[in-house]
C-alpha cells in the first residue's frame, strides 16, 4: 500500500490542528516524537472516529438494552448495564497504571484492549443466537464487564501515549476532531437506520450493529498500533496497593487535585443520565423502538459535531471552564426535560424531545473532553498514570453508589429523579468554578506533618 508523502501528512495536520509550526509545539513533547507528530495526530483521529461510532452503535446506553429486551431477558439485567459499564471500566485502573509503568511502550495496552473489546461484541452475537434468554442476558452482561475492564486499561494507556506524542495546546483539538468525525458518522448511521429499518425491526438488526461495532474496534486497534511512540521511562512501577497509597497521598497533598475529583464526580451524572431521559421519552411518546433509537443517535451525533470543535479549542484555552459549562448544560437539559410536558402541543413530538439529547450531548462532549484535557495538561511525566488511575478508580466506586439513582427513580418517579440531576448539576458548576486552571493544579500543595 502506498504511504502518504510527508508533505501531504504535514498539510493535513496543519489544516486539522490549525498550527503549521511543529517546531514550536514540539517543545512540549520528547524531541524524537516531533518527527512523527503529523502521522500520529492523523492516526489518533482515525482511531477516535472509529471508536466513537462504535460506542454509539454498540453501546450499553442504546443498543444493548433493546437487544436484551428483544431476547426476552429479565428487566433487572437491563438495569445492570450502565453501572457495570462504568464501574468495570474505572475500578481496575489502579492495577493497570502500576503495571503499565514497567513497559517503555504503552500503546500496545490500548491495542490489546481494543482487540478484546471487538472480541467481546462478537461473542455477544454468539450468545444471543445460541443461548436461552436468561443465559444470553447473563452472558452479555458478563461480556460487557470484560469489555469495560478492557476499556479502562485502554483509557490509562491512551492518556499516557497522548501525553508523549501530542503537544500541549493541541490535545483538546485532537479530542474534538475525534468526537466531531465520530458524530458525523453517527448521524449518517442514524439516517440510514431510519430510512432502511423504519418498519423492519428484528433481532438481526441489533446483532448486525454489534458486529459493526466489533469491526470498528478492530480498525481502532489497527490505527493505534501504527502510532509511532517513543520509549518512555519505566521507573516507579508499583503494585495496586502501593499505587492506591500513592494516589491517596496525592489526593491528600494536592488541593487542586481534590477539587478536580469533586467536579469529576458530579460530571458522572451527565454521563449516566441518558437512559433516564430515554425512559421519560418512552413514557411520553408511543413510537417504535428503532424510530426512537435512530432519533437519539442522530441527536447525539449532531451534538458531537456542533460542540466538539468549540469544546476542543476552548479546552486548549481553559479545560476548567469547559467543565463549568458542561455542568451548566447538564442542568439545562434536565430542566428542559422537566418542562417539556407543559410546552405547546406543536412541540409534543419525539423530534422536539430530541433537543434534550442535543443539549445533553453538548454537555457530555464537554465533560469528557474537559476532564481528559485537564488532567493530561496538569500532570507531566511518569506520575500521570497514577493521577488518571486513582481518579478513575475512585469515580468507579462512586458510580456503583449512583446505581441507587434507579431506586430513587422508583420512589420519586422519572421527573423527580431528573430534578435531582438538575440540582447536582448546579452544585457541579460551583465546585468547578473553585478549581484552579490545569497548569496551576500542582501548585496547590499541602504538607501534612
Amino acid at each position: 500500500m502506498t504511504q502518504p508523502s510527508p508533505n501531504r501528512l504535514n498539510q493535513a495536520y496543519s489544516i486539522l490542528s490549525g498550527d503549521d509550526n511543529t517546531e514550536r509545539l514540539c517543545k512540549a513533547i520528547p524531541e524524537a516524537a516531533c518527527t512523527h507528530l503529523p502521522k500520529n495526530y492523523l492516526l489518533n483521529i482515525a482511531n477516535g472516529s472509529a471508536t466513537k461510532l462504535a460506542e454509539q452503535v454498540a453501546g450499553p446506553n442504546l443498543v444493548l438494552p433493546w437487544l436484551l429486551n428483544a431476547l426476552g431477558a429479565p428487566v433487572w439485567l437491563i438495569g445492570l448495564l450502565m453501572p457495570i459499564k462504568q464501574a468495570a471500566s474505572l475500578l481496575p485502573q489502579l492495577a493497570v497504571s502500576g503495571y503499565i509503568r514497567q513497559f517503555p511502550m504503552r500503546k500496545w495496552f490500548w491495542v490489546g484492549a481494543g482487540t478484546l473489546q471487538a472480541l467481546c461484541l462478537w461473542l455477544m452475537i454468539a450468545a444471543a443466537l445460541m443461548l436461552t434468554p436468561l443465559a444470553a442476558g447473563l452472558s452479555i452482561v458478563i461480556l460487557l464487564g470484560i469489555f469495560s475492564a478492557a476499556s479502562g486499561m485502554g483509557s490509562v494507556a491512551f492518556q499516557d501515549v497522548v501525553g508523549k506524542t501530542i503537544p500541549k495546546g493541541n490535545r483538546g483539538r485532537l479530542l474534538a476532531h475525534r468526537a466531531t468525525i465520530g458524530g458525523l458518522l453517527a448521524i449518517a448511521t442514524g439516517l440510514l437506520l431510519k430510512m432502511w429499518l423504519g418498519t423492519h425491526e428484528n433481532l438481526s438488526t441489533y446483532l448486525g450493529l454489534l458486529g459493526l461495532g466489533g469491526v470498528l474496534w478492530g480498525l481502532g486497534a489497527l490505527c493505534f498500533a501504527l502510532t509511532q511512540e517513543e520509549a518512555g521511562a519505566t521507573a516507579g512501577g508499583r503494585n495496586p496497593i502501593d499505587e492506591a497509597r500513592a494516589g491517596w497521598q496525592l489526593f491528600q497533598q494536592q488541593r487542586g487535585y481534590r477539587q478536580y475529583l469533586y467536579s469529576r464526580t458530579l460530571l458522572v451524572c451527565i454521563e449516566i443520565a441518558a437512559p433516564f431521559y430515554v425512559i421519560l421519552g418512552q413514557q411520553q411518546f408511543s413510537v417504535g423502538s428503532f424510530q426512537l433509537f435512530s432519533a437519539l443517535l442522530i441527536a447525539i451525533g449532531l451534538a458531537q459535531v456542533l460542540s466538539s470543535p468549540f469544546w476542543g479549542r476552548f479546552a486548549d484555552t481553559s479545560s476548567r471552564r469547559v467543565m463549568v459549562y458542561s455542568n451548566a448544560l447538564g442542568t439545562v437539559a434536565a430542566v428542559f426535560a422537566l418542562i417539556f410536558s407543559v410546552l405547546p402541543d406543536a412541540w409534543q413530538n419525539v423530534y422536539s424531545y430530541g433537543l434534550v439529547f442535543i443539549i445533553l450531548g453538548f454537555a457530555e462532549a464537554g465533560a469528557r473532553l474537559g476532564r481528559k484535557t485537564y488532567l493530561v495538561d496538569a500532570v507531566d511525566g511518569t506520575d500521570r498514570a497514577t493521577y488518571v488511575a486513582f481518579a478513575n478508580s475512585g469515580i468507579g466506586a462512586l458510580t456503583l453508589l449512583m446505581g441507587a439513582l434507579g431506586i430513587l427513580g422508583q420512589l420519586l418517579g422519572m421527573q423527580g429523579l431528573i430534578a435531582v440531576l438538575a440540582l447536582l448539576g448546579i452544585v457541579g458548576v460551583f465546585i468547578s468554578l473553585r478549581m484552579p486552571e490545569a497548569e496551576a493544579m500542582l501548585s496547590h500543595t499541602e504538607t501534612h506533618e
